[in-house]
């Protein structure tokens, strides 16, 4: 048996990092109906979704960037500045995102990953649920993803 020879490279490259994504996503969407089935429809396409909470004097207060996808909201970052935490401004720009979500996208279920020493209790406390732990992501800290039903 002949075996094929290959050239193993490592190295960045934003083209071919495109060309990788375009063929998993081909192969997925061949593998399985129901990414199958998003094919052509507006839950194809990552859509970005960004609250922002802003002081009298203009500045960043806090902010949650996020998108939604296949009805799905995913949390990527959620910040209150410490001069504003403890008064509930988290809770209203999360409100908020996952609000835009619900009645605007459709979205059913959100998801969210955050570090032990960051938010997972906050998460709890708004009716998200532990789904995985992944420890020592980083060396030392605890990875949460939590996921909550919209509705």
């Amino acid at each position: 048996m002949v075996r094929p020879m290959f050239r193993i490279e490592a190295e960045v490259d934003k083209e071919r990092r495109l060309l990788l994504r375009t063929l998993l996503r081909k192969a997925n969407a061949e593998a399985s109906p129901e990414l199958r089935g998003l094919r052509g429809t507006p839950d194809e396409r990552e859509t970005p979704l960004q609250v922002w909470a802003l002081a009298e004097d203009g500045s960043l207060a806090g902010g949650l960037d996020a998108h939604t996808w296949a009805t799905w909201l995913h949390v990527n970052l959620l910040w209150v500045d410490d001069r504003h935490r403890g008064a509930g401004l988290g809770s209203r720009l999360l409100a908020e995102a996952e609000r835009i979500a619900r009645e605007d996208r459709e979205c059913v279920n959100s998801r969210v990953e955050t570090w032990d020493f960051q938010a997972p209790g906050f998460y709890r406390q708004h009716g998200y649920d532990v789904v995985a732990v992944v420890p020592d992501y980083p060396p030392g800290v605890k990875e949460f993803t939590l996921t909550k039903r919209l509705g």
